[in-house]
């Protein structure tokens, strides 16, 4: 017995030891999560001080509060809807964000401040998330996304509603991750209540979802989402539809020339000009085409033939039911597939990217449009990792030249455009996990 208990006991210990090594917590067995974190407090201080010692920027929360007052005030002809600087020209959803913070704040900006920097973060740690799950970043490389002066400054000195619309952004493309293509479509449809150029994502998201996604599950989400814009933005729609559709969806905004941080070296006359605006157009949907055909959908034969195999089974599928209408189709979803998620982080990044090259004019706000897919987007690239770091310092100097000049934006767009052909010379990627149907597929 002795014996026994002895050999049971000396069994017990290394029992133990691989219990204590399982229960380990994960973040000290990956280095990659452990310098993200570790990234999160460093910059989490960094916003501390920003805050304490920096002096706030007054530039549109003065706007922003007149326009969410005049809201709160009773208020639903957007026409009616004004700031300091100019009429609301925001979809409903901005209005309904910043009235929370109004509540929570007292419309002060020293309490505001507080809540950006906590959005910051929050911000930050999403997209630690996104970067974790693709490994196309080295860990060290993560650094790059808390070295941007002008992004802590659009943040929490100037307060931009940009920063709750990529949050929502990057929220629903963590989403996208899992598969979860209506909770993803749902929260994107928030991002773009908020600000619109969430919409430089639809695009590649569109054909994301074509390629994941039964036709059926498609119409549904963008029902979905389509039903979140109506709701949000009901009151006004219900009062004075015209005044709504038309400012908070206005598409043709010319912004001021002495603002623009890309195209600042193109006359003014040309710059305001129609012709400029279409020809900018043309070479964005050009690039998205050609992307679209020889990138993303070269592993199923290319754009069109891509399209026509989602097409041509529904056309199938219609004739069959019209001709038995109570028999069920058991191949409906066989050609969805589960996708990879670096496919679904490059289609979206580089989709936007398109956007923001082509895009007639930039203000400073808008480099958190892309700031944070930059690391990503370079590391995608053939480039030795001294070219990639060099474009991205390159890159960051020109957002923190005020005010811009016909230099800083002609460099900035050169910039863009090597690191758009980098993206072209990238081989391209296989989009799916596995040759299985979406019965895996958790969202249809």
């Amino acid at each position: 017995m002795a014996g026994r208990s002895t050999a049971a006991t000396q069994r017990n210990p290394p029992q133990r030891r691989r219990i204590s090594n399982t229960s380990n917590p994960k973040i000290l067995k990956d280095p990659k999560l452990l310098f993200a974190s570790a990234l999160l407090l460093c910059d989490s201080f960094l916003v501390v001080l920003i805050i304490a010692y920096v002096p706030y920027t007054k530039i549109d929360w003065d706007a922003y509060m007149s326009q969410v007052s005049g809201f709160l005030g009773g208020e639903r002809d957007y026409a009616n809807l004004k700031g300091d600087t100019g009429p609301l020209v925001y979809p409903a959803g901005y209005l309904y964000f910043y009235s929370a913070i109004q509540y929570v704040t007292g419309g002060q900006v020293y309490p505001a401040q507080i809540l950006f920097g906590i959005l910051y973060i929050v911000n930050l740690g999403i997209i630690l998330f996104i970067y974790g799950k693709t490994d196309v970043v080295p860990w060290w490389a993560f650094t790059l996304l808390c070295l941007s002066k002008r992004v802590h400054s659009i943040f929490v000195l100037r307060l931009f509603n940009d920063c709750l619309a990529m949050m929502l952004l990057y929220a629903s493309l963590a989403a996208l991750l899992y598969q979860r293509w209506h909770l993803g479509l749902i929260i994107f449809s928030g991002a773009v209540s908020i600000k619109m150029n969430v919409l430089l994502y639809a695009p590649p998201l569109l054909l994301l979802m074509l390629k994941a996604m039964s036709i059926s599950g498609v119409i549904s989400a963008l029902a979905g989402a389509a039903l979140l814009q109506i709701l949000l933005g009901m009151p006004f729609i219900m009062s004075h539809p015209f005044a709504y559709i038309s400012r908070a969806f206005n598409l043709g905004r010319v912004f001021i020339h002495f603002w623009s941080v890309n195209f600042k070296f193109v006359p003014e006359p040309i710059f305001v000009s129609k012709a400029f605006a279409i020809s900018l157009l043309i070479a964005h949907l050009g690039l998205l085409t050609a992307f679209a055909h020889y990138r993303w959908c070269m592993h199923e034969g290319g754009l069109f033939k891509f399209l026509y195999s989602r097409l041509d089974p529904l056309k199938l599928k219609f004739a069959l039911t019209s001709s038995f209408p109570l028999k069920k189709s058991s191949n409906s979803h066989s050609s969805t597939r589960v996708l990879r998620k670096e496919y679904i982080v490059t289609t979206m990044f580089v989709g936007n990217f398109i956007g923001i090259v082509c895009a007639r004019s930039l203000h400073y706000q808008f480099y958190s449009w892309y700031f944070h897919s930059l690391p990503y987007l370079l590391w995608k690239t053939p480039f030795p990792t001294v070219l990639r770091v060099m474009l991205f310092i390159g890159v960051e100097f020109c957002w923190n030249v005020f005010p811009s000049s016909m230099y800083s934006s002609a460099m900035l767009l050169f910039l863009h455009l090597v690191i758009l052909v980098g993206l072209w010379s990238a081989p391209p990627e296989y989009p799916y996990v596995d040759n299985k149907a979406s019965t895996e597929n958790k969202d249809k």
